[in-house]
C-alpha cells in the first residue's frame, strides 16, 4: 500500500506563505533542493489544492529547465513524469499532463489510491491536507523548515486536530534549513 505523504517547505513560525500569499521566502538553495528531489522522486501521484497546483504547474513550463541547472531539471523531470489530481471547483483545464482535475475531495477515491498504487502519493496546500489529516490519510509529514519567522499566513499544520507523531529522520543544512520526517501514529 502507498504511503500518503503531506511534504512542506515552512517557515520557523509554521507557515507556508506570508501574510501576503508570498512564498518566495521558502525558495530552497541548490542543497535542500536535491535532497527534496531525492524526496519526491518514489511519488506517483501528488494531490494538489487548485493555488498550489497553480504554483507548481512552472515545473510544465520550458523555463523550469531553461537555466539548465541539473536540480531544477532533476524536479521537472521527475514532477511532469507523476500523475497528478488537483481539486478544484473553479479550475476548467489542467495547465500540466498526466493531470485531472477533481471537483471535490473525495476520501474513499484517496483510500482507493493509495491501495492500488506502487509509488507513494504527496498532498499539498494546507486547506487539502487538513481534510486529509481530519480523514486519518495521511501516513507521514515531511517538512522543511526554513530559517525565516514571517508572523502570519497560511499555516501549514491544521490548528484544531491533535496528531500523535514519531520522529523518524532530521537532518540539517548548511543554509539553517532543517527536514523532519514524521509518521502519523494510529
Amino acid at each position: 500500500m502507498a504511503k500518503l505523504i503531506y511534504s512542506m517547505f515552512t517557515s520557523l513560525d509554521g507557515y507556508i506563505t506570508d501574510a501576503d500569499g508570498k512564498l518566495d521566502w521558502a525558495a530552497p538553495d541548490a542543497e535542500v533542493h536535491a535532497f527534496a528531489n531525492e524526496l519526491s522522486r518514489p511519488v506517483g501521484t501528488h494531490l494538489y489544492g487548485r493555488r498550489f497546483y497553480e504554483t507548481m504547474a512552472f515545473w510544465e513550463t520550458d523555463d523550469a529547465t531553461a537555466s539548465g541547472d541539473p536540480v531544477m531539471v532533476d524536479f521537472a523531470t521527475s514532477w511532469r513524469a507523476a500523475d497528478k489530481v488537483v481539486y478544484s471547483t473553479t479550475l476548467a483545464a489542467p495547465m500540466s499532463a498526466r493531470t485531472r482535475i477533481e471537483r471535490a475531495f473525495d476520501i474513499d477515491e484517496v483510500r482507493r489510491l493509495k491501495a492500488a498504487q506502487d509509488g507513494d502519493l504527496a498532498i499539498a496546500g494546507a486547506g487539502l491536507a487538513a481534510g486529509a489529516f481530519r480523514a486519518g490519510l495521511v501516513d507521514e509529514i515531511h517538512l522543511f523548515l526554513m530559517p525565516v519567522i514571517v508572523g502570519g499566513g497560511t499555516p501549514a499544520l491544521p490548528g484544531d486536530l491533535r496528531v500523535d507523531l514519531e520522529l523518524l529522520d532530521e537532518r540539517r543544512f548548511a543554509s539553517g534549513a532543517v527536514y523532519v520526517r514524521h509518521s502519523v501514529r494510529s
